[in-house]
């Protein structure tokens, strides 16, 4: 059922502390951990504690944590210090989505090139 937690899910397996992450953030709608893959120096993985499938299905279901994980991310990157940043959402396997949880990866600490990919 959507919102709930997902026994397959290795996101909500991080969320209810049975996968250990290195935390960056908590807050009672999110987590914050590195990501264990980084693709540039600064790599954070910010999701929602509830389980939606992608960044859509969650803006559809729940705008208001929608809205925190956004403000989350950019919680993350000025605790990073980062000057400037990206914030990527990949919605479906054709772009690079890998774990159906939704997820919003920060990523920083070097220059990004555009286009992406």
């Amino acid at each position: 059922m959507a919102g709930e937690p997902q026994d397959d899910c290795l996101f909500c397996k991080i969320v209810a502390g049975q996968i250990p992450a290195t935390l960056v953030r908590e807050t009672e709608t999110t987590v914050a951990f590195r990501d264990i893959n980084p693709q540039a120096p600064t790599h954070v993985l910010v999701i929602p504690r509830v389980h939606h499938p992608d960044i859509a299905a969650l803006a559809a279901a729940e705008p208001a944590i929608t809205a925190d994980l956004l403000k989350e991310a950019a919680e993350v990157a000025a605790q990073e210090k980062l000057d400037s940043y990206r914030l990527v959402f990949n919605t479906g396997s054709g772009a690079g989505q890998t774990v159906w949880h939704a997820h919003g990866h920060v990523l920083g600490g070097r220059g990004m090139q555009w286009p992406p990919g």
